[in-house]
């Protein structure tokens, strides 16, 4: 038969003939299909259709009919037979029985099938065929929903008959009777015994024959009952005495409340209410504790006064933690409802209403606002429990107050709830519900719920509202009644009854009624006490309530508390936890939209939070009783030892710690370590072994795993755990677990007492440090008969074990398989950063150190070699511990100059302290103690820093610095490795103390930098360091001996070497090994040159000594690359003749330098500064200088693209033209026309046979790659094209522009296959995923948008700012997305998620272009900065900043390998550079943008400048070297100032405020806030007690400097304040502004004294003369004139320039002014005639800076002409010029000491520049002393005559640089080649005669030198 579907609607429709044969056809389909799901699905069908016939019977009445339904019904309980389903056909054969058929016989089938599926439920069988079908669905839901709704027309729920199908036996404890005198073993026995004693008389028919026969021998003997009150009394003593009464004890003594007499009653209430009013904190099990004991009192036993006292502690414990966590709160309020329950159910006479409820109900109605429902739901039923406790109140005063029918029923109630009458309970209920005063507005929430008129999202405001209902003070509710008659139902095990009477109840429909009933279904499931099938019925009713919308409403709260509560029960153990997570899992996936957010709104929240109950432990273990009994008190010495060792543990920083498997397992499969172990101790494991490097954590993890079992201690199975330290133990391989106990004071009866009856968890910490070669499992006899049980976790320091360990700790033979499986092994990993963040989160809350965590998080990042040692937690405690003593607290590591030496210097020491301090712990051999205090006296940690150094060396020199070590005593004795490694007892000792880890015979350093800091130690140690007297220079030096490429000293007899009085340290590893490619040794020796004057100068002297011997040619090389990578300049440094081979003088400055004859082979120049360098006959065979030549073009670059193979670069220019460079040697190949207007994009197909452009016309071309011919012309764009991108497969090309949507071409037809519309703004790029099916569009509309290929939908648009997006990239994988953005950021995201995992930022303004490195591993950014910056892909770390570009670079690209990247540019070139390392060191300037402002200090030893990024740096005079950034303005600093003592530095920025800054410290001392407008000027008084500002809105302030108090505000000027200038005594002040005037102010009146006008424009600048007299202006009318101070008058009006003049200044002297003008020319004046004595010409634009010198004989100017020019002042004559600077000069300053000629320029590219004007034979001279690290190459005026070994490309660079001279060719390096080869084998042919010349290893003539070779091919 084959079914359609059958709708509700359709089955009412039919007829009850139709639905009988309907049920029919459905079992006879049921019983023939093999599926079991279909066949059940079939039973559910057939019942549904007989229900529906059952309805239309009933109006027939039609016995045939009934018949034939009843067939029917049995029909169906064979078939769910035949399936297993027991107790599904026996219900449906009731319902046949009901009908009149007889079923006996069917019946008892069903009940054998139902016996035999509890069975299989029991045992946790899970078997599509053998389980019931409750165990295959999560449960069987017979009714369909057009049922339910007919039910509900009798306000009647529908429950699955197979859940709580019948009643079960109540819980009840099985409880063996004691003979007389037998020792009891707990006291629920004691309990029960007296219990007995005392209701004898009423229970004796009711008895079991065991209770009635010892009652016959106890009732006689009156010394046994005697015996059993005496002990509960001493129980109840002795709990009373306890100090410390936990939750154990409190249910030990609670159980003896209802056999105990009335006046130890009263006590034992009275110590419970004194208990809980002296604490102050929440004592939970205290309060809950009341519960029980309420309960068990006898009649009679509590009165008014003992509720009342009741009542108002609670009033009190709600009061103290009102403003506590709502999950606090809530567990309160439970525990409240329990004891009010309790106080309910009792009768109590005499006690006054008010006085009974106005303090607690106060601050239960309080809780009315909460919004927390849970805690809301929990106050309302302890309201209505609060009204049901009696009072003494009148019949006609209650009847006032409500009507007669709720007296009826509430009377009703007290006998129904005691013996209950279900029928007549619910009657009861009834009568409440219709006498509500106000029901009519909890009636309309009920309807309202149950016709889902209100949505999931909305109806929690109804719930609230009906539990505010619940609050009310004036009337009792039904629900709170039918919730205790549940109550007493679930108590008896009726759960039969439970279910009709919570579908049937009249309140049914209450959501606090349904809260209720969901809350004790809940604890049902959760209690192990009841049965399996219990429990999974009670699961199966709260997933009923869940999914049943028809009978149990919308309530969106009731649906959150089923999850959270399910939530709960799937947490538990036990066969129903996997039946809950199936349920949990068919409920979410059959849920709608807003019931999904149901399920995730309960992930987010903690289900534990919100307890179901609040119940005492159970009595495993009850210590009173035991005591009592003068058993030995283990429990009580127990609880001392836990409370002792939580409290050691209690402080400790704690991170949970990651494993892997064992020592070969890689990092990256981790696993948390306490789970493990957590799994291990609930297994049948015996040992597990946790290894860990030292200081890995595992003697922290092992304290943390004590306390959490000790915390668990009560809950758990009783096993103690046992910390063991292992050193602290004689002989621990015999007898460890006694010894330990006897060492923590248990006694030896205590001891004997556990060895007996207890189970030990054993952590043993320190098995190496113990010196352990014993398998304690084995050797201590665990777990064997009449020892000690115990499961033993050790630790062991990895580096301990050999390499065949495990048979130390296995529990038995290795062979013997079971076991082997009891063994288990983890190695701790090392830190993740998110662990490190947090571990630097907790030691700060622990320790309260000086510093805070975004201090240290800081200080790591600024010392990046951290990030990998911190990951080791010991390491990273000592790091947060040695970091605040070297810094002053609240300062930047950046600001103080601590350095990353220093920190590892600190560490050593502290290291080595406490090795010492560890060994000197130790019980050492008597040969081992004296080798210790041999040691000792001669300095233990320098001693252990000599072994360091000497053991680091031996691994660089023997090793090559391969970290690991393999050492074997046979193989390796007498080797190097011997003296480090033997078993010498000073070694053994000194490895102990050092920072050494090892793993088998394999030994190494714990973090490699502790390797490479130790070779830095045996470079250059502090310490031991003894002062060499300097060697005398000798000029003369040798030619290189070795072939062209080869850097090392092949020595011979024959070689001369010239005699130096004294040499540095031959034996230095400088010498012997080069560390130019090893960055991390290079920063430990850079700081070494920085703190040490002398190890500076020893590099020198190797620097020096290279020029006379070939020797030190790579000592040299080293010296030289650590003391340029240090800053050090060798500005016109005498190095002819050195030998530095594959140096790396990236940065370095070597202006002037003398180059001459030098070895520079292999050299790295990569933005040196070699301006006017003689390299006059250098070797400089395959030097790298980090560029290529420029490539010039006509117009403007705008796009460049690398072909696949590399071998080509194609650029697309304004011009409209594409050029195709070759890349070998970057000749122009091919040029592609046919675009109308610029090509914004070029890009070749990823297999380089094609390439596409696109640009302002709105085309896209197709060309041929390799013939340069147009393919296809693709049009469709309205506007011009700015993206375009190769799919992968490159059958397809995807274009974007002006028309806001993207476009897919098919590239073999040209056809438009896509458009893909979402954009509304521009589109500027696109690109292809790499796997093609992705397209990836960034606009101007702030957003990236993701489409699919096939589909043209968009699948995901990332945003989050509201920044045009100019280009994007992909990374190779395709997992990150780049995008470049209008703000001079580069954002990265993740393609999966849509989120912005990162934000690069440093470009200052615009980036226009961004690309991913091949690899990957690289990001190129590049922008309106002029900049291009290349990031680190994985950190976000901007490796290199690439200038050189004089305007925008609107395009970047990696080559093939990743290893070049191409620039192109506004400025019409496209710059190649080879990317590598660099410089890292910080120099003058961190500014990113222009600089605003330089000032040297009075002092002179330090320079300040400001910028428009908002930056203020201090840099040391003398090296350029950053001191501190001075951080905190947040717009341009426009202005800066020194105090006159040098002390102090103020700032004026845009941001409206005046900062004080101190140099030493960089903090800023004061902020002076009152300005309205931008400051653009700021200065200080001479005398520095006051200084001044001024804004654009023409305010001046004079302020105290130190109180930073506004003293006066100066009003007058009504344009901008551009200039402010104090008088040399300080007592007036001159202000020039844009309203064309200059005022004069006193400085103490703050009074305007003038106002000077008369100028025709607004004045730019002002000048005091030195004598104070005058007083010189300038302005935009061209003219200068002189004011007489005192009178105010003009004195002389001087003409002459013709522009605006922006600058005056006078000479030191005072006989002269000179001003700089936009006419670009300075002019010179005689102050007393007024005479032009010169007119200084040579700049092209504005002179924006004008400086006298010290002297006054010569001043220097800048220009916004790029160049700076210096001036003699007597004859007007430019004597030297700056030029080829590429970035305009804002501002100069001169050095203020006269004994340094030098000044200092500030430019608009954010660098700042010292110059020094050096006199020379033939006048003067500027050259550079330094300059910022990011500078450019700078090759201007460098000689290069006849240097050697130069490549054409590098040739080519030098001549476009400006570089003079020329190099020898290659054609006569070639013949010098051949004359080489022709000596070789002359002296080959020699040799074999006999003739020994001497010929080295690389085929070099010992004796003949490179210039006697050339001359003879000369």
């Amino acid at each position: 038969m084959i079914f359609g579907i059958v709708t509700p609607s359709l089955r009412g429709n039919l007829s009850l003939q139709q639905s009988l044969e309907l049920a029919n056809a459905y079992l006879e389909c049921a019983g023939k299909v093999h599926d079991r799901g279909v066949a059940l699905v079939m039973c559910y069908d057939t019942e549904v259709s007989l229900l529906y016939a059952k309805k239309d019977a009933k109006h027939a009445n039609n016995r045939t009919v009934r018949h034939g339904i009843a067939n029917a019904y049995i029909k169906l309980a064979r078939v769910l037979e035949g399936q297993g389903c027991g107790s599904e056909a026996r219900a449906i054969y009731k319902k046949a029985e009901k009908l009149g058929v007889n079923v006996q016989d069917q019946f008892q089938v069903a009940q054998t099938l139902a016996f035999r599926s509890d069975i299989a439920s029991t045992k946790g069988t899970v078997s599509s065929t053998t389980n019931s079908a409750v165990d295959t669905l999560p449960f069987y839901r017979p009714l369909t929903p057009v049922l339910r709704k007919h039910n509900r027309i009798n306000d009647v729920a529908t429950i699955p008959s197979h859940i709580f199908a019948e009643n079960v036996r109540p819980i009840t404890p099985v409880v063996r009777l004691p003979e007389p005198d037998e020792r009891l073993h707990n006291t629920p026995q004691l309990a029960c015994c007296l219990g007995l004693l005392k209701k004898s008389r009423d229970l004796d028919d009711i008895l079991e024959p065991v209770a009635r026969n010892w009652l016959q021998v106890v009732g006689n003997d009156e010394d046994e009952q005697e015996r059993l009150k005496i002990l509960a009394l001493d129980v109840i003593r002795t709990f009373k005495k306890e100090e410390i009464k936990d939750a154990k004890a409190i249910a030990e003594v609670v159980c003896l409340a209802p056999v105990i007499d009335k006046d130890i009653f009263q006590d034992l209430l009275g110590t419970f209410c004194n208990e809980i009013d002296r604490f102050t904190w929440f004592e939970i099990h205290q309060l809950q504790g009341l519960v029980p004991l309420i309960q068990g009192a006898d009649t009679g036993y509590l009165d008014a006064d003992d509720l009342a006292k009741i009542l108002r502690l609670f009033s009190k414990r709600l009061r103290d933690t009102h403003q506590q966590s709502p999950q606090h709160m809530y567990q309160l309020a439970l525990v409240a409802s329990c004891v009010l329950d309790a106080l309910a159910d009792i009768k109590v006479e005499g006690l006054d209403r008010e006085t009974l409820h106005e303090q607690m109900s106060m601050y239960l109605d309080a809780l009315k606002s909460n919004a927390e429902p849970y805690l809301m739901y929990q106050a309302a039923y302890a309201c209505q429990a609060l009204l049901c406790v009696p009072d003494n109140e009148s019949l006609w005063q209650v009847t006032t107050r409500r009507s007669k029918k709720v007296i009826q029923g509430m009377s009703g109630l007290v006998s129904e709830v005691k013996g209950l009458d279900l029928n007549g309970f619910i009657d009861g209920l009834r009568d409440i519900q219709q006498g509500l005063a106000g029901a009519s507005e909890v009636l309309q929430v009920v309807v309202n719920t149950f016709d889902g008129v209100n949505s999931l999202s909305t109806s929690g405001r109804g719930f609230l509202d009906a539990l505010k209902e619940g609050f009310s003070f004036k009337r009792k509710c039904a629900w709170y009644a039918a919730l205790r008659g549940a109550d007493a139902l679930i108590r008896d095990g009726e759960f039969a009854s439970f279910k009709k009477l919570v579908c049937e109840a009249p309140c049914r429909l209450d959501p606090a009624f349904q809260w209720g009933v969901c809350q004790r279904l809940g604890g049902i499931a959760c209690n192990p006490a009841w049965d399996l099938r219990t429990r999974r019925n009670a699961a199966g009713f709260l997933g009923e309530m869940y999914q049943n919308d028809e009978d149990w409403g919308r309530q969106a709260s009731v649906k959150e508390w089923i999850v959270i509560i399910l939530m709960q029960v799937s947490s538990s153990a036990g066969g129903v936890r996997q039946y809950v997570e199936m349920l949990l899992q068919e409920l979410e996936s059959n849920a709608d939209s807003e019931s999904k957010a149901i399920f995730q709104s309960c992930r987010e929240k903690d289900p534990s939070s919100y307890p179901l109950k609040i119940a005492l432990p159970a009595l495993a273990s009850p210590s009173i009783l035991d005591r009592v009994q003068n058993r030995p008190d283990v429990e009580g010495t127990l609880r001392q030892l836990r409370k002792h060792r939580l409290k050691e543990g209690c402080n400790a920083v704690y991170i949970h710690p990651q494993a892997k498997a064992g020592l070969q397992a890689p990092d990256d499969q981790r696993f948390p370590l306490m789970e493990k172990v957590g799994y291990f101790l609930d297994s049948n494991q015996k040992v597990f072994l946790l290894l860990g490097d030292s200081g890995a954590g595992k003697s922290t993890f092992n304290r943390q795993l004590e306390c959490d079992l000790w915390n668990n201690y009560r809950k758990s199975t009783g096993r103690i755990p046992l910390y063991i330290s292992l050193p602290d133990i004689d002989k621990p391989e015999h007898d460890m677990i006694a010894k330990q106990l006897r060492k923590v004071e248990f006694t030896e009866p205590e001891i004997r007492e556990l060895k007996v009856h207890r189970k030990f968890i054993l952590i043993c910490d320190g098995y190496d440090e113990s010196q352990q070669t014993h398998n304690l499992y084995i050797s201590n006899r665990l777990n064997q008969s009449g020892e000690w049980n115990a499961q033993i976790l050790i630790s062991c320091r990895s580096e301990y074990l050999g390499v065949d360990y495990r048979d130390r700790f296995q529990p038995g033979d290795r062979n013997q398989r079971s076991e082997y499986a009891q063994f288990q092994e983890a190695v701790i990993t090392p830190f993740t950063p998110d662990q490190v963040r947090d571990y630097i989160k907790q030691y700060v809350s622990v320790h309260q150190p000086l510093w805070e965590a975004r201090d240290y998080e800081q200080a790591l990042d600024l010392i990046p070699s951290l990030k990998e040692f911190v990951r080791n937690p010991f390491l990273m405690t000592l790091s947060l511990e040695v970091l605040p003593r070297m810094v002053d607290p609240g300062e930047h590591l950046s600001a103080t100059q601590v350095t990353r030496v220093a920190l590892y210097d600190q560490f050593i020491e502290h290291w080595l302290e406490r090795g010492q301090k560890r060994l000197n712990e130790k019980e050492l051999s008597p040969q081992a103690k004296a080798a210790f205090e041999s040691l000792v006296e001669e300095g233990f940690t320098r001693n252990g820093i000599d072994f360091l150094k000497k053991l680091a060396t031996a691994i660089y020199r023997e090793q090559d610095g391969q970290p690991v070590v393999s050492y074997s005593r046979f193989k390796d004795e007498g080797s190097w490795k011997s003296a480090f490694f033997s078993r010498n007892d000073e070694k053994q000792l000194l490895r102990a103390a050092c920072p050494l880890t090892r793993s088998g015979n394999q030994h190494r350093f714990i973090h490699r930098s502790l390797l490479e800091y130790g070779l830095t130690l045996a470079i250059f140690d502090p310490y031991d360091w003894k002062e060499i007297p300097l060697p005398a220079k000798v000029s003369d030096r040798r030619g290189s001996t070795s072939s062209t490429f080869s850097f090392h000293v092949h020595g011979s007899k024959n070689e001369v070497i010239a005699p130096i009085e004294q040499e540095p340290d031959i034996n230095s590893p400088l010498t012997w090994c080069h560390f130019v490619n090893d960055p991390s040794v290079l920063e430990f020796l850079c700081e070494r040159v920085q703190q040490q004057p002398v190890f500076k100068q020893q590099l020198l002297d190797y620097i020096e000594h290279s020029k006379m011997d070939a020797r030190w040619r790579i000592a040299a090389a080293n010296a030289i690359t650590i003391l340029v990578r240090a800053g050090i300049q060798f500005n016109g440094a005498d190095l002819r003749g050195i030998r530095i081979p594959g140096a790396d003088l990236s940065f370095g400055g070597f202006e002037a330098a003398q180059l001459q004859d030098a070895d520079l082979r292999q050299v790295t120049l990569r933005s040196a500064w070699l301006r006017q360098a003689d390299l006059s006959r250098a070797q400089m065979t395959a030097v790298q200088f980090g560029e290529l030549p420029i490539l010039k073009e006509d117009s403007q670059v705008m796009t460049c693209a690398y072909s696949p193979d590399g071998e080509a670069l194609a650029l697309g220019l304004d011009s409209g033209e594409i050029k195709v460079y070759s890349t070998s040697s970057w000749e122009h190949i091919q040029m592609l026309t046919g675009h109308c207007g610029y090509v914004w994009r070029v890009v070749y197909s990823w297999r380089g046979g094609q390439m596409a452009s696109c640009g302002k016309d709105g085309l896209a071309r197709l060309w041929d790659a390799q013939s340069g011919r147009c393919i296809h012309t693709l049009s469709g764009h309205s506007g011009a094209l700015y993206g375009a991108a190769f799919s992968p497969h490159g059958d397809a090309v995807a274009t974007g522009g002006n028309d806001t949507t993207v476009r897919v071409w098919d590239v073999g037809t040209g056809e438009c296959r896509l458009i893909l519309i979402g954009h509304s703004a521009i589109v500027w790029g696109v690109v292809y995923s790499p796997s093609g099916t992705l397209i990836a569009s960034g606009s101007e509309d702030s957003t990236v948008r993701l489409w699919d290929v096939m589909t043209g939908m968009c699948l995901s648009t990332l945003s989050g700012h509201n920044r045009p997006i100019w280009d994007i990239s992909y990374s190779p994988r395709g997992e990150r997305l780049a995008s470049s953005h209008g703000d001079g950021a580069v954002r990265i995201w993740d393609v999966e998620t849509g989120t912005c995992c990162r934000v690069l930022t440093g470009h200052s303004e615009g980036v226009a272009t961004v690309a991913y490195s091949t690899q990957g591993d690289a990001i190129a950014s590049a922008g309106h900065d002029n900049t291009a910056r290349i990031w680190d892909a994985e950190t976000g770390a901007c490796r290199q900043v690439l200038t050189g570009h004089s305007s925008t670079v609107w395009c970047v690209v990696f080559s093939l390998r990743g290893d070049r990247i191409a620039c192109g540019s506004e400025d019409k070139t496209v710059r190649l550079w080879d990317i590598g390392s660099g410089g890292t060191r910080q120099f003058a300037t961190g500014h990113r943008n222009g600089v605003l402002s330089v000032r040297y200090s009075p002092r002179g030893d330090q320079i300040v400048s400001s910028s428009n990024d908002g930056s203020i740096n201090l840099c040391d005079a003398e090296t350029g070297i950053s001191r501190c950034a001075l951080a905190g303005h947040t717009d341009w600093v426009r202005s800066i100032a020194y105090s006159p003592q040098g002390d102090l530095v103020a700032s004026g920025s845009d941001d409206r405020t005046v900062r004080l800054w101190d140099v030493e410290t960089g903090l800023c001392r004061q902020t002076f806030t009152g300005h309205t407008g931008c400051i653009l000027v700021v200065e200080y008084s001479p005398q520095g007690d006051q200084i001044a500002s001024g804004d654009d809105s023409g305010t001046l302030k004079l302020w105290y400097a130190w109180a930073g108090v506004c003293q006066h505000t100066l009003l007058g000027h009504t344009d901008y304040v551009r200039s402010i200038m104090y008088s040399p005594t300080g007592n007036r002040i001159a202000s020039c502004s844009n309203d064309k005037t200059v005022r004069v102010w006193g400085t103490e009146s703050g009074i305007c004294l003038y106002n000077l006008s008369g100028h025709d424009g607004w004045v730019s600048s002002i000048a005091y003369s030195p004598l104070g007299d005058l007083l010189a202006s300038v302005s935009a009318d061209s003219t200068m004139r002189l004011w007489d101070v005192e009178s105010g008058e003009c004195r002389q009006i001087l003409i002459g320039h013709t522009n605006e003049v922006w600058v005056v200044v006078y000479s030191p002297q005072g006989g002269q002014v000179a001003t700089g003008s936009k006419d670009g020319s300075l002019r010179i004046w005689g102050t007393g005639t007024g005479e032009c004595l010169h007119t200084l010409t040579g700049h092209a634009r504005v002179v924006s800076s004008v400086v006298y010198s010290s002297t006054g004989d010569q001043i220097v100017s800048g220009s916004e002409d790029k160049t700076a020019r210096l001036w003699d002042v007597n004859s007007g004559q430019c004597l030297a010029e700056i030029a080829n600077i590429n970035s305009p000069i804002r501002s100069i300053a001169w050095s203020t000491t006269s004994d340094v000629n030098c000044f200092v320029a500030g430019y608009d590219d954010g660098s700042v520049r010292m110059w020094e004007v050096v006199e020379v034979d033939d006048g003067y001279r500027v050259r550079l002393r330094w300059r910022p690290v990011r500078g450019e190459l700078d090759l201007m005026d460098t000689l290069i005559q006849d240097v050697h070994g130069l490549s054409q490309l590098n040739k080519q660079l030098l001549k476009q640089r400006g570089a003079i001279g020329e190099p020898i060719h290659r054609l006569r390096e070639l013949v010098k080649k051949v004359m080489r080869m022709a000596s070789v084998v002359s002296t080959l042919k020699q040799r074999s005669t006999g003739v020994a010349l001497g010929i080295t290893s690389t085929g070099s003539l010992v004796g003949d030198h490179p210039e006697h070779l050339e001359q003879s091919v000369e």
